[in-house]
């Protein structure tokens, strides 16, 4: 492979001992070429870690508004387990209140003390009533020893 230069080479001035005066303005450029490349090179570097740090902040802002955005999430699961577990009181307060209501509905049907006494007090009145019959009608040999009837005897000829 052979290269060609920008230049065209021709037989024995391809290495001129004096430069012309046509190419000292030539020579100029490279290096200013050279003072470009100089500086172009801290240039390009910094402009890189300009653009790297404005890509870190870029994912700083993203990350810092993904984590605002769970940090909301979190905040509204919160929320509506709060309301959920309310709710569910709710609804265990309502199932006792009801199972309350039931039991008060009974106990309201049960009888009162009034009824009760004078319940009492119609067996004693009626229990001493029979058995002062009982004991008129000489019916003691039916009632058993232990309540104070009498033995009953056999009779043997």
């Amino acid at each position: 492979m052979t290269e060609t230069s920008p230049t065209k080479s021709s037989g024995t001035d391809f290495i001129p001992t004096t430069p012309p005066v046509s190419a000292a303005p030539a020579p100029a450029p490279a290096p200013s070429l050279a003072k470009a490349e100089g500086p172009a090179a801290p240039v390009n570097h910094s402009d890189q870690l300009a653009r790297i740090e404005d890509k870190a902040a870029r994912i700083e802002d993203k990350y810092a508004r993904s984590e605002a955005l769970l940090s909301r999430v979190e905040d509204k699961v919160e929320n509506a387990s709060s309301r959920m577990n309310e709710a569910a009181r709710q609804a265990d307060l309502a199932s006792l209140r009801s199972e309350v209501r039931g039991m008060a509905d009974r106990i309201n049907r049960l009888p009162g003390t009034g009824a009760l006494v004078l319940t009492a007090l119609i067996t004693a009145v009626l229990t001493v009533a029979l058995m002062v019959a009982v004991q008129r009608a000489n019916l003691d040999k039916l009632l058993p020893p232990s309540l104070g009837g009498q033995p009953q005897t056999t009779s043997n000829p």
